[in-house]
């Protein structure tokens, strides 16, 4: 998954790049070179491309990828602040996750709501659709999706996960992506580094990314869309009680080594090591429930 808290960021220097180049209309946006340029992952690029594409300020071709709709110069300027589209996201995420909200709205009832203009709703409201517990309707519509609410089903959610993800590492099919493990591994060092001061999105992000990233590598599509489904559902109620963190030096030390070991082909102590990981996490998780 993106580390969702960059988007805002990332498009403002997307569009900075191409005012800085004088790109013209139909002038392409590689991803990679993107991604090398500012020193992050291709994820998060292509993240912050498809919402420039909802804005129409970008649009993709099958197999092409990315090419400017208008000329660099003709892009208006964008409310791109991130702490306000922050601010925005956590509370409709607290008011979701208190029922306070009805299952479907128009972008107009949410902008009385919340006093927003309609850009920076739809960059928040686009946000919540990539995670997966908002979809959008046709017309301006949008309906919130599932949500686990219940100590019971988080904790049978950890319980799949642990079955599920320690036997995708055990596949033939599993294939190591040296290039998405060095991306892994760079990831955990760095919220190693900052777990106190980031936010709960790109903590959440940053985990998810790590063990879908491993479903990816187990080359079948069944159990990747599995894990990505139960990390849906599980979000919000992440957010609700993951407010201490003093556990997460020890997660982001155990992804790590879960990667040394499938990188010294040992899959039987990974998936091991995985499940008893994942199963840990659920139970101590599932104790805040209290």
């Amino acid at each position: 998954m993106a580390r969702v808290s960059l988007s805002p960021q990332i498009i403002a220097r997307i569009v900075d790049h191409a005012r800085a180049q004088n790109m013209q209309a139909g002038q392409h946006l590689p991803a990679q070179l993107l991604a090398d340029s500012f020193k992050v992952s291709r994820q998060p690029i292509v993240s912050a491309l498809k919402k420039l594409e909802q804005m129409g300020i970008v649009q993709s071709e099958p197999n092409r990828g990315y090419f400017l709709a208008c000329n660099a110069d003709e892009i208006p300027e964008m409310d791109t602040d991130a702490a306000a589209d922050d601010a925005l996201y956590d509370r409709i995420a607290a008011d979701c996750l208190a029922r306070r909200l009805p299952d479907r709205l128009s972008e107009n009832e949410l902008m009385r709501l919340y006093g927003v203009a309609r850009g920076r709703l739809l960059r928040v409201l686009h946000q919540i659709a990539d995670e997966g517990w908002i979809e959008r309707l046709p017309g301006n519509g949008w309906e919130f999706r599932e949500i686990l609410t219940s100590r019971k089903a988080y904790s049978e959610a950890y319980q799949f996960r642990a079955a599920i993800e320690m036997q995708a590492l055990l596949l033939p099919s599993f294939r190591i992506d040296q290039a998405a493990f060095a991306d892994a591994r760079r990831h955990q060092q760095e919220l190693l580094a900052s777990y106190e001061s980031e936010s709960r999105q790109k903590v959440f992000g940053t985990n998810i990314e790590f063990h879908e990233m491993l479903m990816t590598c187990a080359s079948n599509e069944f159990f990747l869309d599995a894990v990505r489904r139960v990390n849906r559902v599980r979000r919000l109620m992440e957010y609700s009680i993951t407010h201490d963190r003093s556990r997460l030096p020890q997660q982001c030390r155990e992804h790590l080594q879960i990667l040394d070991l499938i990188e010294q082909r040992d899959m039987q102590a990974a998936a091991t090591f995985l499940y008893s990981h994942i199963r840990e996490a659920g139970n101590i998780k599932a104790a805040l429930f209290e």
